[in-house]
């Protein structure tokens, strides 16, 4: 789908200075685009191979639940500090501008072995790897990563030891 790039505005020194800010907002305004996206992604081998996906805060919610739909397979939410009640696993992630954790609910993941993680952005990979490092503790397997942008440059494939399906790189 290289014709997504079209539609992916970039905001240079945002967050910080130094970052350059991929927004995927626009193709949330194209709803044409944003369902070949979600067919795209659907129809992934990583996603069929899930009994289950685990969608990243906030961003990864917003294709996780649209592939959950396409796809009629549950969807399980990692979310940031104190935003999820009840029994959690958790694990900590550094980025290449922030430290934080994430945490899933453990009754979630119950009845489910394989999860497809997914979010909007792979770039260093600490984020699908702190997802990752939860579903091990919990005895869990990952049939892959599915995102729409990768940053290749910043080598998260390195440090990922799954699938991965990318829509768009840079």
């Amino acid at each position: 789908m290289n014709k997504l790039k079209e539609y992916i505005n970039d905001h240079p020194d945002f967050p910080k200075e130094g970052i350059l800010f991929r927004d995927l907002s626009p193709i949330l305004a194209k709803p044409k685009i944003f369902s070949e996206l979600i067919e795209q992604m659907s129809s992934s081998s990583i996603i069929k191979k899930a009994d289950a996906l685990v969608s990243i805060d906030a961003r990864g919610f917003i294709f996780g639940s649209a592939i959950a739909l396409k796809t009629l397979k549950p969807m399980i939410i990692a979310r940031k500090p104190g935003k999820l009640p009840g029994k959690l696993s958790e694990s900590s992630y550094t980025l290449e501008y922030a430290k934080n954790s994430l945490s899933i609910q453990t009754y979630a993941v119950k009845g489910f072995k394989t999860f497809a993680i997914i979010d909007d952005l792979l770039a260093t990979g600490g984020t699908v790897d702190c997802v990752k490092k939860i579903l091990k503790s919990l005895n869990k397997e990952v049939s892959g990563i599915s995102v729409v942008v990768e940053l290749k440059d910043l080598n998260a494939r390195s440090n990922i030891n799954c699938p991965i399906d990318s829509q768009v790189v840079y």
